[in-house]
């Protein structure tokens, strides 16, 4: 079922669907292998990006496609990251989310405020009945943070994916529609 791409804001924060003329901003923090060491996308050029944002799904809510909303400072209209949604199944039930900040954003709370816009969403406008995520473990920032907006862990998998050239494991952490308390 195809939707109108949202546009969702928060107090501080503007999310809208990626544009290609986001991407030089996408390739500066995207590309900063610290900030990304968990990430399984790190572009090394310009035309990267543009054929990533070339990708993504048109509309939002297309089953088996990503879809992916950049965060923008409210105030300065300063591209801060972004968070892909990733529509699991074909009777359209599930989403995944996940969330990258540029690092010099990190500890402002921008990423708690963008996920709960964006599951208000998914939950809200689009009916969604589980949300999760798929996290290394070693990465303790972002398991904070979904733990903060009361995602359950559901499975530690070991050494389930091949990563940088090795072996890492992954942790789920769920969330269905009832609940959400926000």
């Amino acid at each position: 079922m195809m939707i109108n791409s949202p546009q969702l804001t928060t107090p501080r924060l503007l999310l809208r669907p990626v544009q290609q003329t986001d991407a030089a901003a996408i390739l500066q923090y995207r590309s900063d292998s610290e900030a990304n060491q968990y990430q399984g996308w790190m572009p090394k050029s310009i035309d990267e990006v543009r054929a990533f944002i070339q990708k993504v799904a048109p509309a939002i809510n297309e089953p088996e496609t990503w879809y992916q909303l950049v965060i923008l400072d409210g105030t300065t209209g300063e591209l801060v990251g972004d968070v892909g949604i990733h529509f699991i199944d074909p009777e359209g039930f599930q989403a995944e989310v996940g969330c990258t900040l540029s690092k010099h954003q990190q500890g402002k709370g921008y990423a708690t405020e963008a996920l709960t816009a964006t599951i208000d969403y998914l939950f809200g406008s689009l009916n969604k009945r589980r949300i999760l995520t798929s996290i290394d473990p070693r990465n303790t920032a972002s398991i904070q943070l979904v733990e903060r907006l009361n995602f359950r862990k559901e499975g530690h998998f070991k050494e389930s994916i091949f990563f940088k050239g090795e072996w890492v494991d992954d942790v789920v952490y769920a969330m269905l529609s009832h609940e959400w308390n926000h």
